[in-house]
C-alpha cells in the first residue's frame, strides 16, 4: 500500500535561523525522522513512498540519492576498504517517488499534486511527516468502513501546559493537565480512499475542508489510540525523541524486534 508523505513544511518552530532543510529532515540520533516514520510505515510491509515536496526539497533528494546504509547496519569490509559486504539494509526494498508540490501549498492541495501517483490504489496511507508512533497499522487499515473515504489516528494531547477551570462566579475552580483531560487530536496518520478527493476541492487543506466535510456525511472517522505517539514541532519536543532513541527506549522503533514495549490499544 503506498503512503505520501508531506515533507513541505518550514518548521519554523523547530528550525535554527540558518537550517533550510525541511521540518522531516530534522534528525533523531543520526537519521531524520522522515526516515524513522519511512522505516516504521516499511515494518508493517507498505515500501511505497510518494514524497510530497516543498520547502527543502533538494535536501530531502540529496539525501536518498547518496544513502548511505553503512550508518545504521552492521557491514564487512575488507580488500583494504575496497569490499562491502552489508549484513543488513534499510532501504533496498523501498520505492520512493519524489514529486514536488509546491513551497506555499496546504497539505490538501499537496495531496491532489500526487493523486496521478495513487492510481490504481483505492486504498492508500499519509502522514504528516513529523510525528511517530507505535501504533499498528494494519490493524488502523481494517478498522476503516466500508463506505467511508477516511480515518485518522486520534491521540490525547503531549502538551505540557495547565488548563484553569472557573466557577460560574469568575473564580478559578481547578486546575488540570491538558494530557489528562477527555481530549483526543489528530495524530497525523490517515488512512484514505480515492473518495477523500471527492471533499477536497483545489487549493484547500485535507482536514480543515476536506475530512470536515467527508465527517459531516458520516464517511470519515477517527480512531482513539492510547499507545504511544509523539511530533516534533518544537526543540524540546525534538530533545525528548532523541533522548528516547540513545536510551534504546524508542518506541515508534518497531523494526527493532528485541525490544521491549507493551501491546498498543487500538480504540474505534
Amino acid at each position: 500500500m503506498k503512503v505520501v508523505l508531506f515533507c513541505g513544511g518550514l518548521g519554523m518552530r523547530i528550525r535554527a535561523d540558518n537550517q533550510s532543510a525541511p521540518k522531516p529532515m530534522t534528525t533523531i540520533g543520526d537519521r531524520p525522522i522522515l526516515w524513522h516514520i519511512m522505516r516504521y510505515y516499511a515494518h508493517f510491509g507498505h515500501t511505497e513512498f510518494i514524497l510530497a515536496l516543498g520547502h527543502g526539497a533538494k535536501a530531502v533528494k540529496d539525501y536518498f540519492l547518496h544513502y548511505e546504509e553503512t550508518a545504521s547496519n552492521d557491514f564487512v569490509l575488507s580488500g583494504g576498504g575496497r569490499n562491502v559486504e552489508m549484513l543488513g539494509t534499510d532501504i533496498s526494498d523501498w520505492k520512493i517517488t519524489f514529486v514536488d508540490t509546491g513551497l506555499h501549498t496546504p497539505i490538501g492541495e499537496r495531496l491532489r499534486r500526487v493523486r496521478p501517483y495513487l492510481e490504481g490504489d483505492e486504498v492508500f496511507l499519509a502522514n504528516y511527516g513529523d510525528g511517530v508512533s507505535d501504533a499498528p497499522i494494519n490493524e488502523f487499515i481494517e478498522t476503516l468502513p466500508a463506505d467511508h473515504v477516511g480515518s485518522l489516528l486520534a491521540v490525547p494531547p503531549q502538551d505540557s501546559f495547565h488548563v484553569v477551570n472557573f466557577d460560574a462566579d469568575g473564580g478559578m475552580s481547578g486546575i488540570g493537565a491538558v494530557a489528562n483531560m477527555d481530549m483526543w487530536i489528530n495524530g497525523g496518520f490517515f488512512v484514505l480512499r480515492q473518495g477523500i478527493f471527492d471533499y477536497l476541492d483545489e487549493g484547500e487543506d485535507l482536514v480543515t475542508d476536506a475530512c470536515v466535510r467527508a465527517a459531516a456525511a458520516g464517511r470519515f472517522t477517527a480512531n482513539r489510540y492510547y499507545g504511544f505517539w509523539a511530533c516534533m514541532d518544537t526543540l524540546k519536543e525534538r530533545v525528548y525523541l532523541d533522548e528516547l532513541h540513545a536510551k534504546g527506549n524508542a518506541p515508534w522503533e518497531v523494526w527493532n524486534a528485541d525490544r521491549t514495549r507493551l501491546e498498543p490499544v487500538l480504540q474505534p
